[in-house]
Protein backbone atom coordinates (compact mmCIF):
# COMPACT_ATOMS: atom_id res chain seq x y z
CA UNK A 1 0.00 0.00 0.00
CA UNK A 2 1.18 3.56 -0.55
CA UNK A 3 1.87 6.16 1.82
CA UNK A 4 -0.45 7.54 3.23
CA UNK A 5 -1.94 10.57 5.64
CA UNK A 6 -5.00 9.63 5.97
CA UNK A 7 -4.57 6.86 8.31
CA UNK A 8 -2.74 8.55 11.25
CA UNK A 9 -5.23 7.32 14.05
CA UNK A 10 -7.15 9.94 15.77
CA UNK A 11 -7.21 9.50 19.70
CA UNK A 12 -9.10 6.89 20.34
CA UNK A 13 -11.98 8.82 22.72
CA UNK A 14 -13.16 10.70 19.58
CA UNK A 15 -16.84 10.32 17.94
CA UNK A 16 -16.05 8.93 14.73
CA UNK A 17 -17.53 12.02 12.92
CA UNK A 18 -15.77 13.93 10.39
CA UNK A 19 -15.48 17.09 9.66
CA UNK A 20 -13.19 19.97 8.67
CA UNK A 21 -13.71 23.70 8.07
CA UNK A 22 -12.07 23.39 4.67
CA UNK A 23 -14.74 21.43 3.19
CA UNK A 24 -17.14 24.57 2.80
CA UNK A 25 -16.50 26.87 -0.47
CA UNK A 26 -16.87 30.19 -0.30
CA UNK A 27 -15.52 32.74 -3.09
CA UNK A 28 -16.38 35.52 -4.37
CA UNK A 29 -20.19 34.53 -4.71
CA UNK A 30 -19.54 32.01 -6.96
CA UNK A 31 -20.92 29.03 -5.18
CA UNK A 32 -24.28 30.82 -5.08
CA UNK A 33 -24.54 30.18 -8.87
CA UNK A 34 -25.41 26.91 -7.93
CA UNK A 35 -27.85 25.50 -6.09
CA UNK A 36 -26.02 23.07 -3.76
CA UNK A 37 -25.56 24.80 -0.54
CA UNK A 38 -21.77 25.13 -0.43
CA UNK A 39 -21.72 26.03 3.48
CA UNK A 40 -24.18 23.05 4.47
CA UNK A 41 -21.63 21.17 6.20
CA UNK A 42 -20.39 23.68 9.24
CA UNK A 43 -23.89 24.64 9.65
CA UNK A 44 -24.53 20.82 10.29
CA UNK A 45 -21.54 21.19 12.57
CA UNK A 46 -22.91 24.30 14.56
CA UNK A 47 -26.11 22.74 14.78
CA UNK A 48 -24.67 19.69 16.72
CA UNK A 49 -22.77 22.18 18.82
CA UNK A 50 -25.86 23.89 19.52
CA UNK A 51 -27.07 21.12 20.73
CA UNK A 52 -24.41 19.92 22.65
CA UNK A 53 -24.12 16.80 20.78
CA UNK A 54 -20.22 17.26 19.74
CA UNK A 55 -17.51 19.45 20.60
CA UNK A 56 -14.53 20.42 18.24
CA UNK A 57 -12.06 17.95 20.12
CA UNK A 58 -14.51 15.03 19.91
CA UNK A 59 -14.49 14.83 16.44
CA UNK A 60 -12.20 13.43 13.84
CA UNK A 61 -10.34 16.77 11.56
CA UNK A 62 -10.59 15.20 7.94
CA UNK A 63 -7.54 16.04 5.89
CA UNK A 64 -7.12 16.44 2.11
CA UNK A 65 -6.55 13.87 0.11
CA UNK A 66 -3.49 14.23 -1.90
CA UNK A 67 -2.88 12.99 -5.74
CA UNK A 68 -1.25 9.71 -4.47
CA UNK A 69 -4.41 9.13 -2.30
CA UNK A 70 -6.88 9.56 -5.34
CA UNK A 71 -4.52 7.60 -7.85
CA UNK A 72 -5.78 4.73 -5.90
CA UNK A 73 -8.95 4.85 -8.05
CA UNK A 74 -8.54 8.17 -10.50
CA UNK A 75 -6.49 7.81 -13.53
CA UNK A 76 -3.91 10.44 -13.94
CA UNK A 77 -5.33 11.79 -17.16
CA UNK A 78 -8.27 12.42 -15.27
CA UNK A 79 -6.61 14.43 -12.31
CA UNK A 80 -4.54 15.92 -15.31
CA UNK A 81 -8.17 16.96 -17.06
CA UNK A 82 -8.89 18.83 -13.33
CA UNK A 83 -5.94 21.20 -13.89
CA UNK A 84 -8.37 22.98 -16.86
CA UNK A 85 -10.51 25.26 -15.36
CA UNK A 86 -13.63 24.97 -17.71
CA UNK A 87 -13.40 21.13 -17.41
CA UNK A 88 -14.03 22.10 -13.39
CA UNK A 89 -16.62 24.26 -14.34
CA UNK A 90 -18.31 21.55 -16.52
CA UNK A 91 -18.47 19.50 -13.50
CA UNK A 92 -19.12 21.76 -10.84
CA UNK A 93 -22.09 22.69 -13.15
CA UNK A 94 -21.03 26.63 -12.64
CA UNK A 95 -20.08 28.14 -15.99
CA UNK A 96 -17.87 31.37 -14.37
CA UNK A 97 -15.40 28.84 -12.96
CA UNK A 98 -13.90 28.28 -16.36
CA UNK A 99 -12.62 31.92 -16.63
CA UNK A 100 -11.00 31.86 -13.13
CA UNK A 101 -6.93 30.86 -12.96
CA UNK A 102 -6.71 27.50 -12.55
CA UNK A 103 -4.69 27.63 -9.02
CA UNK A 104 -7.37 29.58 -8.14
CA UNK A 105 -9.40 26.83 -8.71
CA UNK A 106 -7.80 24.40 -7.22
CA UNK A 107 -7.74 26.35 -3.66
CA UNK A 108 -11.15 27.57 -3.62
CA UNK A 109 -12.96 24.68 -5.56
CA UNK A 110 -11.23 21.28 -5.49
CA UNK A 111 -9.12 21.91 -2.21
CA UNK A 112 -12.67 21.32 -0.51
CA UNK A 113 -13.99 18.58 -2.26
CA UNK A 114 -10.31 16.73 -1.82
CA UNK A 115 -10.82 17.02 1.33
CA UNK A 116 -13.96 15.88 1.88
CA UNK A 117 -13.03 12.57 -0.08
CA UNK A 118 -10.19 12.48 2.37
CA UNK A 119 -13.18 13.09 5.10
CA UNK A 120 -14.94 9.90 3.67
CA UNK A 121 -11.64 7.43 3.51
CA UNK A 122 -10.94 8.57 7.04
CA UNK A 123 -14.42 7.85 8.44
CA UNK A 124 -14.09 4.51 6.71
CA UNK A 125 -11.27 4.08 7.93
CA UNK A 126 -11.66 4.47 11.54
CA UNK A 127 -15.30 2.94 11.24
CA UNK A 128 -13.35 -0.10 10.35
CA UNK A 129 -10.83 -0.14 13.04
CA UNK A 130 -13.61 0.37 15.87
CA UNK A 131 -16.23 -1.74 14.11
CA UNK A 132 -16.44 -3.97 17.22
CA UNK A 133 -16.72 -1.14 19.43
CA UNK A 134 -18.90 1.74 17.52
CA UNK A 135 -20.65 0.21 14.53
CA UNK A 136 -21.09 3.61 12.89
CA UNK A 137 -18.76 6.91 11.44
CA UNK A 138 -20.21 9.33 9.42
CA UNK A 139 -18.79 12.54 7.24
CA UNK A 140 -20.54 15.74 7.42
CA UNK A 141 -19.46 15.96 3.54
CA UNK A 142 -19.17 13.61 0.62
CA UNK A 143 -21.11 11.22 -1.52
CA UNK A 144 -20.04 12.50 -4.31
CA UNK A 145 -21.28 9.44 -5.61
CA UNK A 146 -21.09 10.64 -9.75
CA UNK A 147 -17.65 10.81 -10.63
CA UNK A 148 -16.00 7.53 -11.28
CA UNK A 149 -12.39 6.90 -12.22
CA UNK A 150 -12.05 8.79 -15.31
CA UNK A 151 -14.61 10.78 -15.46
CA UNK A 152 -16.80 13.52 -13.50
CA UNK A 153 -20.27 15.10 -13.28
CA UNK A 154 -23.26 16.28 -11.22
CA UNK A 155 -20.84 18.51 -8.78
CA UNK A 156 -18.63 15.67 -8.30
CA UNK A 157 -14.83 15.53 -8.74
CA UNK A 158 -13.43 13.14 -6.96
CA UNK A 159 -14.87 9.49 -6.32
CA UNK A 160 -14.80 9.26 -2.13
CA UNK A 161 -17.08 6.28 -1.96
CA UNK A 162 -15.27 4.30 -4.31
CA UNK A 163 -11.74 5.33 -2.85
CA UNK A 164 -12.93 4.53 0.26
CA UNK A 165 -13.87 0.87 -0.07
CA UNK A 166 -10.91 0.41 -2.14
CA UNK A 167 -8.68 1.74 0.93
CA UNK A 168 -10.49 -0.43 3.18
CA UNK A 169 -10.52 -3.60 1.06
CA UNK A 170 -6.82 -2.67 0.65
CA UNK A 171 -5.86 -2.10 4.50
CA UNK A 172 -8.84 -3.03 7.26
CA UNK A 173 -8.24 -6.88 7.95
CA UNK A 174 -11.46 -8.53 7.79
CA UNK A 175 -13.50 -6.44 5.33
CA UNK A 176 -13.89 -7.97 2.04
CA UNK A 177 -17.35 -7.24 0.88
CA UNK A 178 -19.08 -3.69 1.11
CA UNK A 179 -23.11 -2.82 0.62
CA UNK A 180 -23.72 0.73 -0.75
CA UNK A 181 -27.24 1.67 -0.08
CA UNK A 182 -27.42 4.46 -1.80
CA UNK A 183 -30.45 6.54 -1.19
CA UNK A 184 -29.89 10.17 -2.67
CA UNK A 185 -32.55 10.89 -5.24
CA UNK A 186 -30.23 10.85 -8.48
CA UNK A 187 -29.04 7.49 -9.34
CA UNK A 188 -25.41 6.70 -7.67
CA UNK A 189 -23.22 6.03 -11.32
CA UNK A 190 -20.08 6.85 -10.53
CA UNK A 191 -19.69 3.88 -7.80
CA UNK A 192 -21.95 1.92 -10.09
CA UNK A 193 -19.29 1.86 -13.09
CA UNK A 194 -16.59 1.30 -10.59
CA UNK A 195 -17.71 -1.65 -9.53
CA UNK A 196 -19.20 -3.39 -12.07
CA UNK A 197 -17.77 -6.33 -12.36
CA UNK A 198 -16.69 -6.38 -8.42
CA UNK A 199 -18.79 -9.95 -7.01
CA UNK A 200 -17.76 -7.66 -3.58
CA UNK A 201 -19.61 -4.72 -4.00
CA UNK A 202 -23.12 -5.16 -3.79
CA UNK A 203 -25.41 -1.90 -4.88
CA UNK A 204 -29.14 -0.81 -4.22
CA UNK A 205 -29.90 2.66 -4.99
CA UNK A 206 -33.44 3.96 -4.83
CA UNK A 207 -33.58 7.49 -7.05
CA UNK A 208 -36.16 9.07 -9.56
CA UNK A 209 -36.14 7.49 -12.44
CA UNK A 210 -37.02 10.89 -14.29
CA UNK A 211 -33.39 13.12 -13.90
CA UNK A 212 -29.82 13.04 -14.06
CA UNK A 213 -27.93 11.37 -14.88
CA UNK A 214 -30.06 8.35 -16.52
CA UNK A 215 -27.03 6.83 -16.84
CA UNK A 216 -28.39 2.73 -18.39
CA UNK A 217 -25.12 1.62 -18.57
CA UNK A 218 -24.16 2.20 -14.95
CA UNK A 219 -27.43 0.34 -13.83
CA UNK A 220 -26.32 -3.14 -14.98
CA UNK A 221 -24.05 -2.75 -11.70
CA UNK A 222 -27.34 -1.91 -9.60
CA UNK A 223 -28.19 -5.82 -7.61
CA UNK A 224 -31.73 -3.73 -6.19
CA UNK A 225 -32.78 -1.18 -8.28
CA UNK A 226 -35.63 1.41 -7.11
CA UNK A 227 -36.67 3.30 -9.13
CA UNK A 228 -39.10 6.13 -8.03
CA UNK A 229 -41.89 8.62 -9.66
CA UNK A 230 -42.41 12.12 -9.77
CA UNK A 231 -43.73 13.33 -6.04
CA UNK A 232 -43.30 10.32 -3.90
CA UNK A 233 -44.57 10.58 -0.63
CA UNK A 234 -43.43 9.80 3.14
CA UNK A 235 -45.71 6.10 3.01
CA UNK A 236 -44.85 4.95 -0.34
CA UNK A 237 -40.88 5.82 0.14
CA UNK A 238 -40.26 4.49 3.67
CA UNK A 239 -42.07 1.08 2.47
CA UNK A 240 -39.78 0.47 -0.18
CA UNK A 241 -36.69 1.97 1.70
CA UNK A 242 -37.60 -0.58 4.53
CA UNK A 243 -38.53 -3.83 2.05
CA UNK A 244 -35.20 -3.29 0.48
CA UNK A 245 -32.60 -2.03 2.59
CA UNK A 246 -34.08 -5.99 4.50
CA UNK A 247 -34.11 -7.63 1.44
CA UNK A 248 -30.67 -6.07 0.60
CA UNK A 249 -28.64 -6.80 3.58
CA UNK A 250 -30.63 -10.59 3.85
CA UNK A 251 -29.42 -11.05 0.25
CA UNK A 252 -25.36 -10.23 0.84
CA UNK A 253 -24.08 -10.35 3.94
CA UNK A 254 -21.36 -7.77 3.70
CA UNK A 255 -18.15 -6.34 6.28
CA UNK A 256 -19.28 -3.19 6.00
CA UNK A 257 -22.90 -0.59 4.91
CA UNK A 258 -22.04 2.43 3.16
CA UNK A 259 -24.48 4.58 3.04
CA UNK A 260 -25.46 7.69 0.69
CA UNK A 261 -27.73 10.11 2.81
CA UNK A 262 -28.80 12.51 0.02
CA UNK A 263 -31.05 15.29 1.06
CA UNK A 264 -32.20 15.95 -2.28
CA UNK A 265 -35.44 13.58 -1.82
CA UNK A 266 -36.61 16.72 0.35
CA UNK A 267 -39.96 18.09 -0.84
CA UNK A 268 -39.52 20.90 -2.87
CA UNK A 269 -36.30 20.44 -4.02
CA UNK A 270 -35.51 21.85 -6.94
CA UNK A 271 -33.48 18.82 -8.69
CA UNK A 272 -34.42 15.89 -6.76
CA UNK A 273 -38.31 15.76 -7.76
CA UNK A 274 -39.34 13.92 -4.59
CA UNK A 275 -41.61 15.05 -2.09
CA UNK A 276 -40.27 13.67 1.19
CA UNK A 277 -40.94 15.60 5.02
CA UNK A 278 -38.44 16.08 6.64
CA UNK A 279 -39.35 13.75 9.42
CA UNK A 280 -39.20 10.78 6.67
CA UNK A 281 -35.75 11.76 6.11
CA UNK A 282 -35.08 11.53 9.94
CA UNK A 283 -37.08 7.98 9.59
CA UNK A 284 -35.36 6.62 6.46
CA UNK A 285 -31.65 7.98 8.15
CA UNK A 286 -32.96 5.60 11.30
CA UNK A 287 -34.41 2.68 8.95
CA UNK A 288 -31.18 2.04 7.53
CA UNK A 289 -29.13 2.65 10.60
CA UNK A 290 -31.41 -0.14 12.31
CA UNK A 291 -31.25 -2.31 10.33
CA UNK A 292 -27.45 -2.67 9.80
CA UNK A 293 -27.02 -2.52 13.69
CA UNK A 294 -29.14 -5.14 14.48
CA UNK A 295 -26.91 -7.38 12.44
CA UNK A 296 -23.61 -6.14 13.50
CA UNK A 297 -22.93 -4.60 10.48
CA UNK A 298 -20.41 -1.24 10.90
CA UNK A 299 -22.78 1.66 8.84
CA UNK A 300 -20.65 4.73 7.22
CA UNK A 301 -22.68 7.74 6.40
CA UNK A 302 -21.88 10.13 3.82
CA UNK A 303 -24.15 13.41 3.42
CA UNK A 304 -24.43 13.73 -0.58
CA UNK A 305 -26.63 16.27 -2.22
CA UNK A 306 -29.49 18.74 -0.94
CA UNK A 307 -30.18 21.71 -2.25
CA UNK A 308 -32.85 23.77 -0.39
CA UNK A 309 -31.16 25.74 2.69
CA UNK A 310 -33.14 23.67 5.36
CA UNK A 311 -31.13 20.48 4.40
CA UNK A 312 -28.42 21.39 7.31
CA UNK A 313 -30.94 21.43 9.95
CA UNK A 314 -32.73 18.17 9.10
CA UNK A 315 -29.33 16.56 8.47
CA UNK A 316 -28.54 17.42 11.98
CA UNK A 317 -32.11 16.76 13.09
CA UNK A 318 -31.27 12.88 12.37
CA UNK A 319 -27.79 12.71 13.57
CA UNK A 320 -29.49 13.58 16.87
CA UNK A 321 -32.41 11.45 16.55
CA UNK A 322 -30.39 8.62 15.71
CA UNK A 323 -28.46 9.18 19.30
CA UNK A 324 -31.35 9.41 21.59
CA UNK A 325 -32.31 6.04 19.72
CA UNK A 326 -29.00 4.52 20.69
CA UNK A 327 -27.89 3.43 17.11
CA UNK A 328 -24.76 5.69 17.50
CA UNK A 329 -23.80 3.90 20.81
CA UNK A 330 -24.60 4.08 24.21
CA UNK A 331 -20.95 5.15 25.89
CA UNK A 332 -19.68 8.90 26.17
CA UNK A 333 -16.55 9.84 24.08
CA UNK A 334 -13.64 10.90 26.33
CA UNK A 335 -11.16 12.32 23.83
CA UNK A 336 -7.63 11.98 25.30
CA UNK A 337 -6.18 15.23 24.39
CA UNK A 338 -5.44 16.68 27.65
CA UNK A 339 -7.85 19.71 27.62
CA UNK A 340 -11.44 17.74 27.61
CA UNK A 341 -13.64 18.40 29.93
CA UNK A 342 -17.13 17.37 30.93
CA UNK A 343 -18.61 20.16 29.39
CA UNK A 344 -17.28 18.75 26.27
CA UNK A 345 -18.48 15.01 26.24
CA UNK A 346 -21.97 14.39 25.00
CA UNK A 347 -25.29 15.27 27.09
CA UNK A 348 -27.08 12.11 28.28
CA UNK A 349 -30.49 13.55 26.43
CA UNK A 350 -30.28 15.20 22.73
CA UNK A 351 -33.86 16.07 21.72
CA UNK A 352 -36.20 14.24 21.87
CA UNK A 353 -37.41 13.29 18.25
CA UNK A 354 -40.04 10.50 19.26
CA UNK A 355 -42.33 12.37 17.53
CA UNK A 356 -40.29 12.10 14.36
CA UNK A 357 -39.73 8.38 14.53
Amino acid sequence: PHRTELYEEPPPGCWPIVYSPDYNITFMGLEKLHPFDAGKWGKVINFLKEEKLIADDLIVQAREATDEDLLVVHTRRYLNKLKWSFVVATITEIPPVAFLPNFVVQRKVLKPLRTQTGGTIMVFFKAGKLAVDRGWAINVGGGFHHCSSDKGGGFCAYADITLAIKFLFERVQGVSRATIIDLDAHQGNGHERDFMDDPRVYIMDAYNRYIYPGDGFAKRAIKRKVELEWGTEDSEYLQKVQTHVEGALNEFKPDIVVYNAGTDILDGDPLGGLAISPQGIVKRDELVFRAARSRGIPVLMVTSGGYQKRTARIIADSILNLHSLGLLGRQRPACALGSASLEHTVTDSARDFSNLS
